[in-house]
């Protein structure tokens, strides 16, 4: 990723967002790396004014200093290859945002107001950080509310809480590397044992589907695009590009619905496949949400002992979720997900344009994963869905997902911590269940992720009140929190065939804390009994 050869891009990385978030340090530390110049505004324009910024800010007052920001703003947008760290306040003006977003790749830094306090504890020059620590952090809270609409119209977000500076360095690298090759998209690399793959995520990325995998390196050959009649209208666009780039579409029908994701469903993807003449080299690609990549990766797992898979989820739930990770399967009466394989896709693709065309319905259904990812590792993205909400959708997506990501690399095959994502999920599938599968799967992890935290905190492992955030939070989002009409003794005896249960234990995710979940096995009959009691009507 070196400039003297030729591979980075010759426009400007722009790093920017509220002070303390790392922007000088990784701005620096980019430029060492990249052979670049590293400019910092507000070193510029300390040495313009002959002053401090507080003393800017004290002698000529802060609009006097906004105005030579922006103009200065002008002035980089008109120079190539510099990595810029701009103050937090800079781009708050959408003339001063656009015109350097124009010439390179802005990027938004964020951290929690600890870490953003701990930063700003020994600075005596921030003239807007000025007083003792309580009131930094009133200040800190009035600021990034003001700024949050000009901070959610970047594209690219970045939270560097916890992170190394080298590690938010890499991270920015990864976000100007996609920009290049589609501007707007997010990369996400993920590793798997079978070496790694890219998630990206952008809108419109179905219209350049066929390139972002020829550039993977997948063969152009046939592609059977597993879908169903309710989504061809992106059929037809994912189509279009496989056709430009080289590829043979080929269109592979499956009905909607979980009730259809059986061993008869995937048998009759075996036809489909053998009809249009799909070997070892072509590619399966599946344009749907989480049944349709459930039933096309473990067909591509078993076709041939084995062929490239793609997975191009359209719904929220899918994206954030079942996805990533490289689990297939299918139903049977017993229960959920018994009968299936790990199958690790060549690339996954989200295109949030989709969200337009997906049923209200659906996509507040996905919210469930969302929330259940914030609570297990992503307690900033619980905190925002509790406030105004993320930045943008794409950040909600790159939010929820960098969980699942961070969690099943440690765990590939769900021998230990990967088994933390079913948080909610035992009494949640043994609902679907039971309901013969007219309730939706979000709208039950969501029932199931309220009696998870009803049981916690029974067994005094959270607290009353967190279990009581995560009920209202659901309900905010329009999500159910309570099931009617189907009876307690059916859902428990449901469990007996989940397949996360150890031996003839139940098992189940309990949170403790946001960011803090853990497995519990056999919390006793009566407590799952009440559990499952304190979220039917």
């Amino acid at each position: 990723m070196q400039d003297s050869q030729g591979s980075m891009p010759a426009r400007n990385i722009v790093l920017t967002g509220f002070m303390g978030t790392g922007k000088t340090s990784a701005g620096r530390l980019l430029g060492t790396r990249l052979g670049r110049r590293f400019v910092d505004m507000d070193d510029i324009l300390v040495e313009r004014f002959g002053k401090s910024i507080a003393e800017v800010f004290r002698d000529n007052g802060e609009e006097a200093f906004r105005v030579a920001e922006a103009q200065l703003c002008q002035e980089l947008a008109a120079e190539h290859e510099l990595v810029i760290s701009t103050g937090g306040g800079a781009l708050v003006n959408e003339e001063s945002r656009n015109a350097l977003a124009a010439t390179g790749t802005v990027i938004c830094l964020h951290a929690d107001e600890e870490s953003i306090l701990a930063r700003l504890a020994a600075a005596d020059d921030r003239p807007l950080m000025q007083g003792a620590a309580e009131e930094r952090r009133q200040r800190i809270r009035h600021l990034l509310h003001q700024r949050r609409l000009a901070y959610g119209a970047i594209a690219y977000q970045l939270d560097t809480t916890g992170l190394a500076i080298e590690q938010v360095a890499d991270r920015i690298l990864d976000l100007a590397d996609a920009d290049r090759e589609t501007p707007g998209m997010i990369r996400i690399p993920v590793r798997s044992p079978d070496g790694s793959y890219d998630l990206l995520l952008g809108s419109g990325l179905l219209a350049n589907a066929g390139r972002l995998l020829a550039n993977r390196g997948l063969r152009p050959t046939t592609a059977a695009v597993v879908t169903n009649d309710m989504i061809r209208e992106h059929a037809a666009v994912l189509s279009d590009s496989l056709g430009a780039a080289g590829f043979e579409p080929v269109l592979c029908l499956v009905p909607e619905g979980e009730q259809h994701k059986t061993l008869d469903t995937v048998r009759s993807l075996y036809d489909q496949f053998l009809a249009a003449g799909l070997d070892r080299n072509s590619v399966v690609i599946a344009l749907g949400g989480g049944v349709i990549g459930d039933m096309a990766g473990f067909a591509a797992a078993s076709y041939l002992r084995g062929v490239p898979f793609v997975q191009m989820p359209t719904s929220l739930l899918a994206m954030v979720d079942a996805s990533v990770g490289g689990k297939t399967g299918v139903d049977m009466p017993q229960g959920k997900n018994l009968v299936g394989a790990f199958k690790q896709p060549a690339a996954v693709i989200m295109d949030v344009a989709v969200f337009s065309t997906l049923p209200s319905d659906e996509f507040r259904s996905g919210l469930a994963e969302v929330v259940k990812h914030g609570i297990i590792g992503a307690p900033r993205l619980f905190v925002q869905l509790e406030e105004e909400g993320p930045a943008n959708l794409l950040q909600l997506v790159a939010d929820a997902v960098r969980v699942k990501v961070d969690v099943v690399q440690a765990d590939p095959f769900e021998k230990g911590v990967r088994a933390t994502l079913n948080l909610g999920h035992t009494f949640g599938h043994a609902i679907e269940q039971v309901s013969r599968y007219q309730i939706r799967h979000g709208d039950a992890v969501a029932i199931g992720t309220v009696a998870a935290a009803n049981m916690s905190a029974e067994l005094g492992r959270c607290t009353p009140e967190l279990a009581a955030r995560i009920r209202t939070l659901l309900e905010r989002l329009g999500l159910p929190v309570t099931v009617t009409g189907l009876d307690g003794d059916a859902i428990h005896a449901a469990m007996a065939h989940d397949k996360k249960r150890a031996g003839k234990k139940l098992r189940f995710v309990i949170p403790q804390a946001l960011g803090d979940v853990v497995v519990i096995d056999d919390p006793g009959d009566a407590v799952v009994r009440r559990a499952i009691t304190s979220v039917l009507e």
